[in-house]
């Protein structure tokens, strides 16, 4: 079977690109794929990322295993597009260079027989030109889920109280230790 994706860039101007590939396919030949069809060299990191029906990221799939044990974290490499994306589960977000954070909404939206003859993957449709650059994006945390957020970052004198009368610290002198 052929899996039809849009890759939509999450940008004001409407560019997308749709991509055919096969199910067995894994999701760096969708990353090969998707960086080709919109003109990157493919030397910059990338991730995948599992959402909800919304787009709400959820699961990191990187391009690299970056744990801290090697082979312990699993990657592009190790999943079918089959094995994680069907006809209940179309969505996924591609982010491509974290330095400018190209971000893709990316929709499975045909499951389709192989066309005899045609090789996979293919850029099927090519919509809108890439801009020079991917715009700013804004990472904001939601102050009401900031357990930390009424109190102040800055220490105060009141702040140091605890320490008087404690002979456990050794105090080294400022000028004699620093100079």
């Amino acid at each position: 079977m052929v899996y039809k994706f849009r890759v939509i860039l999450d940008a004001e101007e409407d560019i997308f690109r749709d991509i055919a590939i096969l199910e067995e396919d894994t999701l760096e030949d969708l990353h090969n794929a998707i960086f080709n069809s919109f003109g990157f060299d493919g030397m910059e990191v990338a991730s995948f990322y599992t959402c909800d029906e919304t787009w709400n990221q959820e699961d990191e799939i990187p391009l690299f295993d970056t744990g801290d044990v090697p082979g312990e974290q699993k990657t592009m490499s190790d999943y079918t597009l089959s094995g994680i994306l069907d006809k209940e589960n179309t969505k996924i977000i591609y982010v491509y260079d974290f330095i400018h954070m190209w971000t893709f909404l990316v929709e499975l939206a045909a499951i389709e027989d192989q066309a005899i003859g045609n090789t996979y993957p293919e850029t099927l449709f090519s919509h809108g030109e890439m801009p020079d650059d991917s715009g700013e994006k804004n990472f904001e945390a939601d102050m009401h889920d900031d357990i930390y957020g009424e109190f102040e970052d800055d220490l105060d004198e009141d702040d140091l109280d605890m320490f008087e009368g404690d002979d456990s610290f050794e105090d080294y002198g400022f000028e004699e230790n620093w100079n």
